[in-house]
């Protein structure tokens, strides 16, 4: 699996999630439009953690050198702000361990800040590193970590007409009161297109990614 597949994977699933909240029945006749152009967060199948091994090569359990791991992951952004984009801050902690305690050390591990859009399409993004430091006689570590994106307000916002579609009163007895708008193709495919996902990662190898993927 690539890490592109992986990331798609993974949003897809938040998207379809944020479109099933979205299409409760409203008292009123309507469908409940509860959505924010505020990007959900989360970390990609398979990308939440990261091994190194030493000799570099071998996979053989008695070879790994250091673990780190994505936790505590947190979103701050606000869609009320005016402005023609919205701003999204992600903050996480790094959780390490290595076999050899003995001296102090320094790994440096990169990750990725990705925005996908529509759970398939890449908005944007963004590799950087962060520094995990171990104390002599310390097999564990931790540290914190941050990323950051800016989404087109207009991009993340549902054309009015689709809203009309959704929110329109659908009275008992007539033909479309038993039809969910959702159910439509070009409903869901506008939904989609203004759903965005914030998702944070380890950066991996090729052989890392099929590591994590099929131990």
């Amino acid at each position: 699996m690539s890490l592109r597949l992986a990331i798609a994977a993974a949003a897809l699933a938040l998207t379809l999630g944020a479109c099933s909240r979205a299409g409760e029945l409203d008292p009123a006749g309507g469908i409940r439009v509860a959505r924010s152009a505020c990007p959900a967060a989360g970390v990609p199948a398979y990308t939440g953690d990261v091994t190194l091994f030493d000799p570099p090569q071998s996979r053989d359990a008695r070879a790994i050198d250091v673990t780190a791991t994505i936790t505590n992951l947190r979103l701050t952004c606000d869609d009320t702000a005016e402005g023609p984009e919205v701003a999204a801050t992600v903050t996480f902690d790094v959780l390490a361990r290595r076999r050899d305690a003995t001296a102090p050390r320094q790994v440096v591990l990169p990750y990725f800040v990705t925005v996908m859009r529509g759970g398939n399409v890449v908005y944007s993004k963004r590799v950087s590193r962060v520094a995990i430091d171990f104390a002599a006689g310390q097999d564990r570590a931790q540290t914190s970590a941050q990323g950051s994106a800016t989404i087109t307000r207009s991009a993340a916002t549902l054309p009015e007409n689709v809203r009309a579609q959704i929110l329109k009163k659908r009275k008992a007895g007539r033909e479309d009161a038993a039809v969910d708008p959702m159910s439509e193709p070009g409903v869901r495919s506008a939904v989609a297109r203004a759903s965005f996902e914030l998702l944070v990662g380890f950066q991996l190898t090729p052989d890392q990614l099929q590591y994590n993927a099929t131990r």
